[in-house]
């Protein structure tokens, strides 16, 4: 039974891909577009070289950490929607610590990832607090508190940070991500160093939650709190702390943007979108850490082999978000790929 359950959450996501793909190449030949063409492209602008590898290795930092903060929440009985305004609050701490901060590099780059992670978890944390205290739920509060993070951190740079071009100063050297070994070992990709610090983050997300003491109260609350107050655990504690820890994830997911990819925070005219892909993330990975990994993997490829799609088969990047957003349908829709192959093990009787 143990073995069947293991090998339908291996499946699942597969035959979810496999749909997504097979029923983007549909709407792409009816749209005018050539699939096998676009398809082509798609993997080559994957595979094609070091420098396509490197883009999705460095693509798939920020996503792991969305994913485990979403992960983490769904492990302990909350849907964190806030992931995105706490990556924003996490990217402005990141960057205000690699500005204003004067340490050497080995003291400089922790401490900028820890304010980070201290400011997504203290952002994380008012939406336990509201639903630990009044019960308000926390989709609620978390969907709102994007938008206050995305127009506060807007205001910050903008009366405190502001440098030429509507974002702030570049991070000191000694605070920086950025590897000039991993850009030169990948033909001048933007790979930083980001990505050994997501996977630390993943490791440390499976310790957590698996191997502790604190992991299986949050999880006890998570599958029933009344039970979980009856055996003596308080699950108002752990509701805030459940929230706290998932905004630290996604707080540190910030800083891979702040001190990796671009090196500074810009004025955001909108949401980077970082967080709520993190959904599908989690989604995708069935919430566990080396699951994660895997959706941030494929995340990651099919964002920048959408690029080359584009500039190859002319076929628009929109498109590319339909196939992802098919996969996440045919996941979400887990009952459907149960379905479909029971009718192919019993030969197409239902």
């Amino acid at each position: 039974m143990q073995n069947n359950t293991n090998k339908m959450k291996f499946l699942v996501p597969l035959i979810s891909v496999f749909l997504g793909l097979l029923i983007g190449g549909i709407i792409m030949l009816i749209s005018g577009y050539p699939p096998i063409e676009a398809y082509a492209a798609l993997f080559e602008g994957i595979f094609g070289g070091s420098y396509y590898l490197g883009e999705t290795i460095r693509q798939m930092s920020p996503l792991i950490l969305s994913g485990l903060a979403v992960a983490f929440a769904f492990r302990t009985g909350l849907f964190n929607i806030g992931v995105e305004g706490q990556l924003l609050v996490g990217w402005l701490a990141a960057v205000y610590v690699g500005i204003f901060v004067d340490a050497p590099a080995i003291i400089h780059i922790p401490l900028a990832i820890l304010a980070a992670g201290v400011a997504g978890a203290l952002w994380g944390s008012v939406p336990g607090i509201l639903k630990a205290r009044f019960k308000v739920h926390e989709v609620i509060t978390t969907i709102m508190m994007n938008y206050i993070a995305l127009y506060s951190t807007n205001e910050i740079i903008r009366n405190f940070m502001l440098a030429p071009g509507e974002r702030t100063e570049n991070v000191k050297e000694t605070a920086s991500l950025a590897s000039p070994f991993l850009q030169e070992l990948t033909d001048n990709s933007t790979l930083h160093y980001g990505i050994i610090v997501a996977i630390v983050a993943a490791v440390i997300m499976w310790f957590l939650l698996w191997r502790t003491t604190l992991g299986y109260e949050l999880r006890a609350v998570g599958f029933n709190q009344h039970a979980s107050q009856y055996a003596g655990i308080n699950v108002s504690k752990n509701i805030v702390l459940s929230m706290a820890i998932s905004g630290a994830f996604a707080g540190i997911a910030g800083s891979m943007e702040g001190l990796g990819t671009y090196q500074y925070m810009t004025i955001n005219a909108g949401f980077t979108g970082v967080g709520f892909d993190g959904i599908a993330v989690a989604l995708l990975g069935a919430n566990s850490a080396i699951g994660v990994i895997l959706g941030a993997a494929l995340f990651g490829g099919l964002k920048i082999g959408a690029l080359n799609m584009q500039a190859m088969a002319g076929v628009p990047t929109e498109l590319v978000g339909i196939v992802i957003a098919l996969i996440i349908f045919f996941v979400a829709c887990s009952y459907l790929v149960h379905w479909l192959m029971n009718r192919v093990n019993r030969g197409g009787k239902i």
